[in-house]
């Protein structure tokens, strides 16, 4: 695959603006490991390989084990995560796919009943982020660097 522009040369203000969200993101009262799985999730989701490349290359520099990154696109389906961490990834999966219908309240109640306001606010903003950085990444085709 071939990149087909540098959106960040053809338009700097971009970059710009995405710096400032990620900067929030990154001030957020959020485990990092958590705002790594809600990257690599919703990047799953999208189908951004070079988001996916870069955040599970975060996570494992995090401490995030293999078998959990191996099992987060079925997370559902382990005992691998938390209680919280499975209402962040629900939350995130409902977020990313809005279109199809929407957040329902039992999943909203659940992540605000486990994170409270200010840690859910910034779990949705840090899912809205992600996706934005995929939006921009996927029509660019941004290729994933390999080690």
């Amino acid at each position: 695959m071939k990149q087909r522009m540098n959106i960040n040369k053809a338009e700097p203000a971009i970059y710009k603006a995405m710096e400032v969200a990620d900067n929030a993101v990154d001030s957020f009262e959020l485990a990092p490991k958590l705002k790594e799985l809600i990257r690599i999730r919703v990047s799953q989701i999208n189908g951004c390989g070079y988001c996916i490349n870069a955040h599970t290359k975060d996570a494992l520099m995090l401490g995030e084990t293999t078998q959990r990154l191996f099992a987060l696109s079925a997370w559902w389906e382990t005992p691998f995560f938390t209680a919280e961490e499975r209402a962040v990834l629900r939350l995130a999966e409902q977020v990313t796919n809005i279109s199809k219908e929407g957040v329902t309240d039992e999943a909203f109640a659940n992540a605000l009943n486990l994170l409270g306001e200010k840690k859910l606010a910034g779990v949705i903003f840090t899912i809205i982020t992600i996706n934005s950085w995929n939006r921009i990444a996927i029509p660019m085709h941004m290729v994933a660097e390999a080690d």
